[in-house]
């Protein structure tokens, strides 16, 4: 069954639970690898809402249903609703659908991608993503207005955006949450990065077996809620105004001008403002870090020789 706009009615496309003083918010489309339309952004912000107005939360979790975390923003499901109006809620621009060329993917991604996403970064509540499977592109921003991520160790990392042409995802924090030679790397190659190497750089927190995950994320979750809720609130606010003293709102505004500056170069001189790439393409040309490979090998002989 669809709606008005021919979109799909697929249920709860995020879940809300509370357990104690935690909530859990997950995203549930699984069947297409918890891709983010714009229905599953305004219930993430509804979910997100809700837990910041229950005085008995303390922490947040974002979560990812099935086998991956996301795989990044919808460009290709029954589901994608990117010509259906909704009203604004992280920004004041005019809305994009009665809009055309570049002044309707401005509109668009200034409100559901770059907008709602620092509108999540400021909730005033310590949030954890819980990230197993895929992280690409779209998955990342998610991830990275989280204040802190656990990582299975099946996760993987990916902003392979640059195959279109485009200097990265909208929610520009690269340089920011794995240092700039790390973010050089991570984008010009675009390859799938494990969780180990995301470790190292800095991005993730923690990496824990998958089946210890949500274990591990809710033990540390409930470690952070016996802080006084006010004292969180504004140790939160302290580090995220240090980053943005380290230029990182005014690093991110620049690069959004070049985003959108690459999808009318795009447009200008090819077939589509995408530099003619789909979901399809883009995961058939996906490429996984050599150093990434070189771990899955030596995992695979350990287990085979019967050794950790």
């Amino acid at each position: 069954m669809s709606d008005e706009n021919g979109v799909p009615d697929e249920g709860d496309v995020v879940i809300y639970e509370r357990r104690g003083p935690i909530a859990i918010v997950t995203l549930n489309r699984p069947d297409y690898r918890n891709a983010q339309n714009s229905v599953m952004t305004y219930a993430l912000d509804a979910a997100f809402e809700r837990a910041v107005e229950d005085a008995e939360v303390k922490v947040i979790v974002l979560a990812g249903n099935g086998k991956h975390f996301s795989a990044g923003h919808d460009i290709g499901t029954p589901g994608r609703d990117h010509h259906v109006r909704y009203q604004n809620k992280a920004t004041l621009w005019w809305d994009h659908v009665d809009r055309v060329g570049g002044d309707q993917r401005f509109a668009r991604e200034t409100e559901v991608y770059l907008g709602m996403c620092r509108r999540w970064r400021e909730i005033p509540k310590p949030t954890i993503a819980m990230v197993q499977g895929a992280c690409i592109a779209g998955g990342l921003m998610l991830a990275w207005v989280c204040d802190l991520i656990i990582a299975s160790d099946d996760a993987f990392f990916s902003d392979p955006v640059v195959r279109m042409g485009i200097p990265g995802v909208e929610y520009f924090a690269h340089p920011w949450v794995m240092g700039p030679r790390a973010a050089k790397e991570f984008l010009f190659t675009g390859d799938r990065f494990d969780a180990a190497q995301a470790k190292e750089w800095g991005m993730v927190n923690r990496v824990v077996p998958r089946a210890e995950l949500e274990t591990e994320t809710l033990a540390l979750a409930e470690k952070i809620a016996t802080m006084p809720q006010f004292g969180l609130a504004l140790t939160k606010k302290a580090v995220n105004q240090a980053e943005d003293l380290m230029g990182m709102r005014a690093g991110m505004d620049s690069a959004f001008g070049l985003h959108h500056f690459a999808h009318a170069h795009n447009a200008e001189v090819g077939a589509d403002s995408l530099g003619g790439m789909n979901a399809k393409s883009m995961k058939s040309t996906a490429t996984t870090s050599a150093s990434a490979s070189a771990s899955v090998t030596t995992k695979s002989t350990s287990e085979q020789n019967g050794t950790t």
